[in-house]
């Protein structure tokens, strides 16, 4: 029972009974209903008929006693009263009711009825004094009813009325009727009934088969293999459903791959200075180094560079988590640009790169942390000189832009190869491949740019060509 497909087929098949059992009533009580109005006006233009022939009896006889016979047999009568009378007599009579329309065809057509129908007459009151079933002889019939009928007019005055209905019987072609017909909807509707079931069985198993293998994957990908992918058949809500999926299992897969990475990096990154930090104090402890001024400097500068990355892993994790607290204030752009040109510049002249800054002017004041813009543009020049050789020029650029301030650090270098554009602000990653220590860094320098950047709601965007040098922008809004 906790399967979908079966709850959607018991659905499914609570609705198909329910729709067909309407049907069937309202088919059923619309045939009977319609079917009863047309032999009610048939029995009333019958009794209109044969409501001349009454008329004559009652005119000859002077009362109503064996009109059973005449009316089971209105052709008998006609013949019977002919008999009777002189020629002139019975043309004359004849005219009086055959005129009204009982001609020969009309009368055997009421011979007929007389075996099919109940022939009624009731008094002005209501009250049955004739029935060819002898059933309701002496009932007191309601005005509805009465109006079914047709009067029996005798010298301009009606004295009764004659009613024919269809007799209660199941023999009657009227109740074979209705019943064939209510057996005929009973049968197609079964029959929808079971086209509609097969229809929906495999309609729901076109549903619940890809549902299936979702729930397959995720079990798996519950498990830990992220490898797990479901097959796209279509372009339906099921289908879109799939693609999310795989998205998801991608994505998932490429973090994944991204962390174990990372903790491999971290581990490699924080094990290279511990190992010397480590080594060296052994060998001052064990007598074998010197305690000198030098030694002590390098193994300072090793606890440097681990601490710096560890606070780049603890900036980088609190920016990706949103949890970075910025320290707005008014900052003035020019100043700054200043600053990280003029703490730089030593670092670059150590390796013949001029730095270089182009400050538009009336640059207006606007809400940033500057320490965390020092750092961005700290890391843009750091990793410019860095990936730069001798003889290249660096420039550190101010100006105004559409809504926003653009900070720029561009050089003219070798420019970086398209295919590594697209890895640039991953954690990590280096453009040079053997993580030598003297020519990359950590590799979340350009990660923490592009974390910081988007924490002021601006973005980062990097230019390049091979041979033509590179630019990074940052565009910062103005508030």
């Amino acid at each position: 029972m906790n399967s979908l497909w079966v709850k959607l087929m018991g659905a499914f098949m609570l609705i198909i009974l329910i729709g067909t059992g309407m049907v069937v009533f309202l088919v059923s009580q619309t045939t009977s209903d319609q079917f009863a109005l047309y032999t009610t006006q048939a029995g009333q233009q019958q009794a209109v008929q044969l409501a001349p022939l009454a008329a004559d009896y009652y005119s000859r006889s002077g009362s109503w006693v064996g009109i059973e016979a005449a009316l089971d047999n209105p052709w008998g009568y006609q013949m019977s009263a002919s008999g009777m009378m002189d020629g002139g007599m019975m043309m004359g009579d004849m005219g009086r009711w055959s005129g009204s329309g009982m001609n020969d065809s009309s009368m055997m057509e009421e011979m007929q009825t007389a075996f099919t129908n109940r022939i009624l007459l009731a008094q002005l009151d209501g009250t049955v004094i004739v029935d060819t079933s002898a059933q309701w002889i002496g009932n007191q019939l309601q005005p509805d009813d009465l109006a079914k009928g047709a009067p029996i007019i005798v010298d301009g005055q009606p004295i009764a009325t004659l009613i024919i209905t269809p007799l209660d019987t199941p023999e009657t072609p009227v109740a074979d009727f209705l019943d064939r017909v209510n057996r005929s909807v009973v049968f197609a509707g079964m029959a929808a009934a079971t086209i509609a079931f097969i229809l929906g069985s495999l309609l729901f198993i076109q549903i619940t088969r890809p549902l299936r293998r979702l729930s397959t994957a995720s079990q798996g990908i519950a498990a830990g293999d992220l490898s797990q992918r479901v097959p796209v058949g279509g372009r339906d809500e099921i289908s879109q459903v799939a693609v999310t999926f795989n998205r998801m299992a991608e994505t998932l897969q490429r973090y994944e791959n991204e962390r174990r990475s990372m903790m491999g990096d971290i581990a490699h990154d924080l094990r290279t200075p511990l190992s010397i930090i480590q080594s060296n104090l052994e060998a001052m402890l064990d007598g074998l180094l010197p305690t000198t001024q030098e030694e002590l400097t390098s193994l300072h500068q090793e606890t440097l560079l681990l601490n710096r990355l560890v606070t780049d892993l603890h900036t980088l994790s609190l920016a990706e988590a949103g949890q970075l607290k910025l320290q707005k204030r008014l900052v003035e752009v020019g100043k700054l640009v200043e600053q990280v040109a003029e703490g730089m510049r030593l670092r670059g002249e150590e390796k013949h790169i001029a730095l270089q800054s182009n400050i538009a002017a009336e640059l207006q004041p606007f809400q940033a942390d500057p320490e965390r813009l020092v750092q961005v543009l700290t890391n843009l020049v750091d990793n410019a000189i860095r990936y730069n050789g001798d003889g290249t020029r660096v420039l550190l650029s101010a100006q105004s832009g559409d809504g926003c301030i653009e900070l720029s650090v561009s050089d003219n270098g070798s420019g970086i190869p398209p295919e590594d554009i697209p890895h640039l602000f991953e954690r990590f990653w280096r453009a040079e491949k053997s993580r030598n220590r003297a020519t990359g860094g950590s590799g979340l320098g350009l990660a923490i740019v592009k974390q910081l950047v988007e924490a002021h709601q601006g973005h980062v965007r990097v230019e390049s060509q091979i041979g033509n040098g590179t630019k990074f922008t940052v565009y910062l809004p103005v508030f």
